[in-house]
């Protein structure tokens, strides 16, 4: 969702009034439309008036081009500075989640809505307090986990290559790859550096990972709202269930968004019927998204979650605190309020650009406010720096874990 939460890696989608298919990457919400002929709608054309290219606006294109093919120090391709001339029609919004993408850029960001990529197992943030890369998750029986990288520790360079003024997705994928091949992280666990050179392979990343805490406390992360979340959540939910889950704790402190058709079926299995989140475009025009009354699962519960908390996990955060079904424990959500349509052009290439506003199910609009918790609490490793993470070890979940005892 668009936590920014990068793999190197209202009630639910059941009901709907227009069925779109959303989407975000790192800290965006993108919605996935299939449009034949989009490329002709886009097409640009020299016209005789006062459009965007028109005569005038067109020589002026070509003379600059003819300037880098005559005084630039190096050569520059055709289709580079057509993808330039793209490029820059969009960023002409001055919206930083509107882009064009390049066909390799697209492919790479359908990457994200999969999880199925080339890599070594690791999800990776950016850190509130100074920015820095740090490593969010790393996955059970992956390359990370196998060369003793550890959750926590910050990612200096990749390759050789400092990555402290790079954008997170351009140093994302710098660690993903063929598989096979070999990437060399440096990275920085308390005040010491260490590097590791890990093989890449295909991986296949769960979103959902759970356990049962003490008490009959059911524990469930979900690390981004991808195309098998749902599924992923219903046999987590079932097999706690199995175990005696009483209450809940919904961690989505590292969630930097994804498909809102996958938020909203789950909290479709959470809520009882009503809109878990409606949008309108600057139309005034209004998309509703609804669950329905088949399944809703009301036991105590506890959303927790953090500045890296974005977008479609916003919806979620967002659902459960306006249907007045769990506490929020943590701190403040990144207020990514706002949703992007992401259109195929039909050569491989795509648009995203910012469509709609969200609003939570009473109406409340979060963009660049973010959703306050109930109860603020930064986190804090509770262990020494010799122990690895652990949710014992964790302030925000046992807070959580005393909350939700108090209630049963």
């Amino acid at each position: 969702m668009d936590i920014d939460n990068n793999k190197e890696n209202t009630p639910s989608a059941g009901k709907k009034e227009k069925k779109r298919h959303l989407f975000g990457k790192g800290f965006s919400i993108g919605l996935m439309t299939g449009i034949a002929g989009m490329s002709a709608a886009f097409a640009i054309v020299i016209s005789t008036g006062s459009g965007m290219l028109s005569p005038k606006a067109y020589f002026k294109a070509k003379r600059l081009s003819s300037i880098i093919d005559k005084y630039y120090y190096k050569n520059v391709s055709v289709s580079k500075k057509r993808d330039g001339l793209y490029k820059g029609i969009i960023e002409s919004t001055g919206d930083k989640y509107s882009e064009y993408y390049t066909p390799e850029e697209f492919s790479e960001m359908e990457i994200d809505l999969t999880g199925d990529y080339a890599g070594i197992g690791i999800a990776v943030s950016t850190r509130e307090s100074d920015k820095a890369m740090e490593i969010a998750t790393v996955y059970k029986d992956s390359p990370a986990e196998k060369s003793g990288i550890k959750k926590g520790d910050v990612i200096v360079a990749v390759g050789g290559k400092k990555i402290s003024d790079m954008k997170l997705d351009d140093a994302v994928k710098l660690i993903r790859g063929e598989p096979g091949t070999k990437v060399s992280l440096t990275l920085k666990r308390d005040s010491s550096e260490y590097t590791r050179d890990v093989v890449r392979k295909k991986i296949n990343i769960p979103t959902v990972d759970y356990k049962m805490l003490d008490d009959g406390i059911g524990y469930i992360n979900i690390s981004q709202f991808a195309d098998g979340t749902a599924d992923e959540f219903e046999k987590a939910i079932k097999d706690l269930q199995s175990q005696g889950m009483k209450a809940v704790i919904y961690d989505v402190r590292f969630n930097g968004g994804g498909l809102v058709e996958s938020v909203t079926k789950v909290l479709d299995d959470i809520l009882p019927a009503g809109t878990v989140v409606y949008m309108k475009d600057k139309y005034g025009r209004k998309t509703d998204f609804k669950s329905d009354d088949k399944k809703s699962l009301h036991i105590p519960t506890v959303v927790l979650t953090s500045g890296n908390t974005a977008s479609a996990a916003e919806i979620f955060t967002g659902a459960i605190r306006d249907f007045h079904y769990g506490k929020i424990i943590g701190t403040k959500t990144f207020g990514k309020g706002i949703v992007q349509t992401t259109m195929p052009l039909g050569d491989g290439s795509a648009v995203k650009i910012t469509t709609d506003t969200y609003y939570t199910p009473s109406g409340d609009a979060i963009h660049k406010k973010g959703i306050k918790p109930d109860i603020k609490l930064k986190y804090k490793f509770l262990g020494n720096k010799d122990q690895d993470y652990d949710v014992t070890l964790d302030n925000q979940i046992q807070k959580g874990a005393e909350v939700l005892k108090s209630e049963l």
